[in-house]
């Protein structure tokens, strides 16, 4: 796993978009398409917004949402969803997004995404890493053997208070327990992994995503053993290294 350090999120947000946005590029100049992965979540803000100012042919581009809550409309401010309309499609996506549906049944849609995701191997997922060192919504600790694409997953305390401290919920109460996720071995068949993680407050598990065993109990980790992954930080999440 290769490790970027930027001065801010800015730049952080920058460099990532433009790695990845190379990297659809080159899957577009050598297969005709590219197929990617979006995460959604206050890491992302700085990145996306410079991933729709890059000259891409979006429409060769089929892209699939990473994770959803369970049982909450698409109007709700945390529904990823509508974070990705209004943040990605609505500005750059000219044709169908495929996006988790948290208002189905969970299990049905797990099968239909996953059915869907098997025709389009993926050439980029761009990810985040959580506080508590999740992946998509992959809790510790996290399955890392199912072959499953899509789980239904059961967010941990952790997680649920770093969706209110980031302004989605107004009450720990109102966070979802379940969420529909993209498991860990999906993730890591993508052939290039571009995982954005900005803040202080990610300080703690990105030293241990760096650093700890690779282990379910952190499972962002896994990252390492991913050949063409880059964790982009800045001088805050990466406060704790030595780099």
């Amino acid at each position: 796993m290769e490790t970027n350090r930027s001065d801010t999120k800015q730049i952080l947000g920058k460099l990532a978009a433009q790695r990845g946005a190379g990297l659809i590029r080159k899957a577009i100049q050598e297969n005709g398409k590219a197929n990617i992965i979006l995460a959604t979540g206050a890491s992302q803000f700085e990145m996306l917004d410079e991933l729709v100012k890059e000259d891409i042919n979006w429409s060769l581009v089929t892209a699939f949402h990473l994770d959803e809550y369970i049982g909450i409309p698409e109007t709700h401010p945390a529904s990823f969803r509508k974070y990705l309309k209004e943040r990605f499609t609505n500005r750059v996506f000219p044709q169908d997004f495929i996006y988790v549906n948290g208002n189905a049944d969970p299990h049905q849609e797990c099968k239909r995404l996953g059915l869907l995701i098997s025709q389009f191997p993926i050439d980029v997922a761009f990810v985040g890493i959580g506080e508590n060192g999740h992946l998509a919504f992959n809790d510790p600790p996290a399955d890392f053997e199912t072959e499953e694409p899509y789980l239904v997953v059961r967010l941990n305390e952790a997680c649920r208070r770093q969706q209110l401290g980031e302004g989605w919920f107004s009450a720990i109460s109102e966070v979802p327990e379940r969420a529909i996720s993209m498991s860990v071995k999906q993730i890591m068949k993508s052939k290039s992994i571009i995982c954005s993680v900005p803040d202080l407050r990610k300080s703690t598990a990105v030293y241990h995503t760096i650093n700890s065993e690779i282990s379910p109990d952190c499972p962002a980790t896994i990252l390492r053993n991913h050949p063409n992954a880059v964790l982009y930080l800045d001088n805050l999440s990466a406060s704790l290294l030595t780099l």
